[in-house]
């Protein structure tokens, strides 16, 4: 019987393989949400949480063959198939062909990209911080495709529809399971910027890397805390509905 990893164990590779902090918040971050959905609906947490932890353990080394070569570490390191079935599953369409079939696979392809509109949306708050975030906050920027631009929203819709939940719980999960890790993804409140964020820059290298993933909108937006005023005066206002 192959031994189940413990969280120790997936945190230990996980800083192995990645160095970058934005990158592990963004891990960090998938977990939190994970973690929560599954006690909301009576499953394994500690499978779940596990599985979002290390998602893109293999996207600061090889970001051309991100997905294909997260399925080598894992089986290098004596994973169960569920485990690694469920981590290469998240990109299904863009980076791989193994379908979510899961309610576990169908969450974290879900929530995935929806974790790097939350943080935009918490980081054009005065405040910097998730607990400020609501589900209206995210909906109102949703059609805004200069807000947030890393963030792919079809893939955010059609992980809702194989659920069959509607947008708005999705984000309120999201939203949620942040909350809980937030002083560990840097959102728990400043009004520094430094404070709140202090992210490196990191560039894929490949030649067959083609489509801008999340992580490296993330590994940015420090970018985008620069000109997160201008944004907002943009249109208008910073977004308090």
């Amino acid at each position: 019987m192959v031994k189940k990893p413990t969280r120790e164990e997936a945190l230990r590779l996980l800083h192995q393989y990645i160095e970058n902090e934005s990158l592990r918040k963004h891990a960090y971050a998938v977990e939190g949400v994970m973690r929560y959905i599954a006690r909301l609906r009576g499953e394994d947490e500690e499978k779940w949480g596990i599985i979002g932890l290390i998602h893109d353990i293999d996207y600061e080394r090889f970001p051309d063959k991100h997905c294909k070569k997260t399925e080598e570490i894992l089986k290098e390191n004596g994973w169960p198939l569920e485990y690694i079935r469920a981590a290469v599953s998240h990109g299904w369409g863009i980076c791989s062909d193994v379908k979510p079939e899961s309610d576990l696979e169908k969450f974290l392809y879900a929530i995935d990209e929806l974790t790097g509109l939350v943080v935009t949306t918490a980081l054009v708050r005065p405040t910097k911080s998730v607990f400020d975030v609501e589900v209206k906050s995210v909906k109102n920027k949703w059609k805004d495709k200069r807000f947030a631009a890393g963030v792919d929203r079809s893939i955010i819709e059609k992980g809702a529809k194989m659920l069959n939940i509607e947008l708005e719980e999705l984000i309120n999960y999201t939203i949620k399971g942040m909350q809980e890790v937030a002083e560990s993804i840097g959102l728990s409140g400043s009004t520094k910027k430094e404070d709140s964020l202090r992210l490196t820059t990191f560039k894929p290298e490949g030649e067959n890397f083609q489509r801008l993933h999340l992580c490296d909108y993330l590994s940015n937006l420090n970018k985008l805390s620069d000109n997160a005023s201008t944004i907002s005066r943009d249109q208008n206002k910073v977004d308090e509905d």
